[in-house]
């Protein structure tokens, strides 16, 4: 299971919710440390994510980097050293490209997609099985990375209601699909920075090979004008993942702490 630790960080940290003001919940420069640990002990590893600005053929995009690695004795049995990337317009935050490069176990993947939203496809080159295709996509879909960056712009709090489901459309690797997330309520979460007021979510997940059920999912972001992930709860088929900031900075808006 060590291998799906790493993909689950940043697939929930790139559909969960978090919705947002009239205005950027982020900036560049603005940059995440998440630490891991394995069935509520075991340090598994970390991962970052860190948003640059960037010119990508005469556009100007925000370029999002994530990185996931293994650490400590877990890393000398299975290693893990994955890197995400996105470019997304910096107005509309619709992706242009996205990069997946994975080592997993010796398990390895190195794509690349690049999103031409005019003919709603997208071209996927699959550099390690020299395979390049093209899919259809849906309207204002996302990549896995760009739709966190783009629900933060685009969604507001104050009127969400518990119960509530959000939908997006994304696009990973030569899939498209419907992805949902329930809003649980308002809760205190206690964390490494003091006490904070959070936003709590549950996405719907596909059962099978990696969780346990399809509410398997639970994951907390601040409820303040950043919007920054601060928990995640993962119950896998064997075990349980938990991810948790332990350290940011760059953010856009002041951080604000309870007690």
């Amino acid at each position: 299971m060590m291998k799906k630790i790493l993909l689950v960080l940043f697939l929930v940290a790139a559909v969960q919710v978090s919705f947002a003001q009239e205005r950027h919940a982020f900036q560049e420069g603005e940059w995440f440390k998440f630490k891991m640990s394995y069935s509520g002990f075991l340090k598994a590893g970390n991962a970052t994510l860190e948003v640059k600005e960037f010119k990508l053929n005469g556009k100007e995009v925000f370029h999002v980097v994530g990185k996931g690695w293994t650490t400590g004795a877990i890393r000398w049995f299975f290693r893990v050293k994955d890197r995400y990337e996105s470019y997304f317009d910096k107005q509309t935050g619709m992706p242009y490209k996205f990069i997946r490069q994975i080592d997993e176990g010796g398990h390895t993947k190195d794509i690349e997609i690049d999103f031409d939203h005019e003919a709603s496809i997208a071209h996927v080159n699959d550099k390690k099985e020299k395979n390049k295709a093209s899919f259809s996509i849906e309207e204002n879909v996302q990549d896995m990375v760009s739709a966190f960056y783009y629900l933060r712009n685009n969604y507001k709090t104050s009127s969400i209601q518990e119960g509530e489901v959000v939908s997006l459309n994304m696009f990973f690797d030569e899939e498209n699909y419907n992805f949902k997330l329930k809003f649980l309520g308002r809760e205190d979460l206690d964390t490494p920075f003091g006490v904070i007021k959070t936003l709590k979510f549950r996405p719907y997940v596909m059962a099978g090979r990696v969780f346990k059920e399809k509410e398997s999912l639970t994951l907390w972001v601040s409820a303040d004008d950043n919007k920054i992930p601060l928990r995640i709860q993962a119950d896998l088929a064997v075990g349980s993942l938990r991810a948790d900031l332990e350290a940011f900075k760059g953010l856009k808006h002041s951080f604000k702490v309870q007690f």
